[in-house]
């Protein structure tokens, strides 16, 4: 994997670059939008590519481990020909659902013990073990295990914690450089920052992962809950230590305003639940702000969803028709929302780079911050 940056903006931290895998180009700052089953929800392939305008997709170690197994997974010649996506993947590491399966896991020195939240089996992922699965899986890039800590987090445990990623990393790189790829085509390893939001153990840990010299690195433990004020400041601690020749990634964040406002802290690439989850839930997120399409104001809004933005779903549908969609039950209406939320999400990063290369991205990022953020 190579990174290129290609333009500074003048008044923020925000930057403009271009990755190269040998699944294709990543033009940065991106938005990468998640597949978690090996699936974004309710969005085919093709739209994807054509609406979307999509450049990378992620995976889940985890989910695509209990769910179609990895034996299928390598049979089909991994994820990209499983899937069909022939553009660049990342897949997380499954740090963050064992996280999340706080009630039915044990974490230890070794690794996590856990229970599939599918049949209830007993499994054991190791740092070791995660490297092998995604290797299996084919991403382009691949996360480090790590442990994500909750917040709010007593200074004691996200020092342990952090600690243990640590020796988690150096396990996942020795296992990463003594393997190879499976399916002909080059993979890359991302650690992932730690440390809570205390700030000296986030300059240890970043320090730290700054040092492996991995081809790119990722801030992990963020959006689980802190103030969005808490979030910057440990992602502007972070980046400032990060090297600059290599992508940056913020996992899981977030809105609109807090992509815009990570851009500007020299984020490069970020993904989140987000656009897809609400959209299933009737909020729309557009160029002018957020729509609640359920509500009753819409009913007869003949306008299209979004004209400012491109893509056919956002100017050919029309907000009428989408709430009739929703209201109806049917499931066209999870389709069509949930394919323009994502377009507006690769707009919105499309403007941003564009503003980074011409100088312009702080008083315009101000501007849209904003403008997005508003209800309508």
């Amino acid at each position: 994997m190579q990174f290129e940056l290609e333009a500074k903006d003048p008044k923020s931290k925000a930057r403009a670059g271009v990755i190269t895998t040998d699944h294709g180009k990543i033009e940065t700052p991106i938005f990468m939008p998640v597949g978690t089953a090996g699936s974004v929800k309710a969005v085919h392939t093709r739209e994807l590519k054509e609406d979307v305008k999509a450049q990378i997709i992620l995976g889940n170690t985890y989910h695509l481990y209990l769910r179609p197994k990895l034996d299928i997974l390598e049979q089909a010649g991994g994820l990209h020909k499983f899937n069909g996506w022939d553009r660049p993947i990342l897949t997380d590491s499954g740090g963050y659902q064992v996280f999340s399966l706080s009630g039915t896991r044990k974490i230890k020195e070794n690794g996590v013990t856990f229970k599939s939240h599918i049949d209830g089996s007993k499994h054991l992922f190791t740092p070791e073990g995660v490297m092998d699965i995604q290797r299996t899986i084919g991403a382009d890039i691949m996360m480090a295990f790590d442990e994500c800590t909750p917040y709010p987090c007593d200074f004691r445990y996200a020092k342990d914690s952090m600690e243990m990623t640590h020796r988690w990393l150096k396990r996942c790189i020795d296992r990463f450089d003594s393997t190879d790829p499976k399916y002909g085509y080059s993979q890359t390893l991302f650690p992932i920052v730690q440390g809570s939001t205390y700030k000296d153990l986030r300059e240890q840990s970043a320090t730290f992962i700054a040092e492996q010299g991995r081809e790119g690195n990722a801030i992990g433990g963020l959006s689980v809950g802190e103030p969005a004020e808490e979030m910057y400041a440990t992602t502007d601690l972070v980046t400032n230590i990060l090297p600059e020749d290599k992508p940056r990634y913020l996992m899981g964040v977030g809105t609109p305003a807090n992509i815009l406002e990570s851009i500007a802290l020299g984020v490069d690439m970020l993904d989140c639940v987000m656009p897809t989850r609400n959209a299933r839930n009737g909020m729309l997120f557009t160029s002018e702000g957020i729509i609640n399409i359920k509500n009753e104001k819409w009913k007869d809004d003949f306008s299209p969803i979004d004209p400012n933005i491109g893509g056919y779903v956002s100017t050919f549908y029309t907000k009428a028709y989408l709430r009739h969609l929703v209201t109806a039950k049917e499931l066209l209406a999870n389709q069509i929302a949930s394919i323009h939320n994502l377009t507006f999400y690769l707009w919105l990063v499309g403007q941003a780079r564009e503003k980074i290369k011409s100088g312009e991205f702080a008083s315009w990022k101000n501007v849209m911050v904003e403008k997005v953020s508003r209800r309508l």
